[in-house]
């Protein structure tokens, strides 16, 4: 395995790091490259530009790594979309999207807003180091399944 990477590191391998949302296609190519769930490209085209800050990570202008945050700006707040092309995966870019993120919300979110994401599997490790902690059994996050009509 690759050994973690610093945000100054990145530039020296030609990798930006940018505050900005991706664009519907590629934000879907990735959701499946990194094992995510897909997101149909309505949803994608209604819901991206609602994005309250996004940050990618690209390579000679191809998108490799993400991360949004949604909500309403001022009482809740989620980290989504946290994703890293397999090929990138396991070098610490992941830690590097949710520092910004995390930093963000630092600076904006009012005292008091909620702020909480979806932790998968081994993924909990990497939030807990940014202080987020784990709501079980005092609450369970829950979803609400929503198919698409056939």
């Amino acid at each position: 395995m690759d050994k973690l990477q610093s945000p100054e590191s990145l530039l020296a391998e030609g990798i930006e790091l940018i505050c900005e949302t991706p664009v519907a296609d590629e934000y879907r190519s990735l959701r499946v490259a990194a094992s995510l769930a897909p997101r149909s490209a309505e949803g994608a085209a209604i819901g991206l530009p609602n994005t309250l800050f996004g940050v990618t990570l690209r390579k000679e202008g191809k998108l490799i790594g993400m991360g949004r945050i949604v909500g309403d700006g001022g009482l809740a707040f989620q980290i989504v979309d946290i994703a890293i092309q397999p090929a990138y995966q396991g070098r610490g870019l992941g830690r590097i999207i949710v520092a910004e993120l995390v930093e963000y919300l630092r600076k904006t979110a009012p005292a008091g807003a909620h702020i909480s994401l979806f932790a998968d599997g081994p993924a909990k490790h990497l939030y807990a180091q940014f202080g987020f902690e784990e709501t079980t059994p005092a609450s369970v996050g829950m979803s609400l399944p929503n198919r698409a009509s056939s």
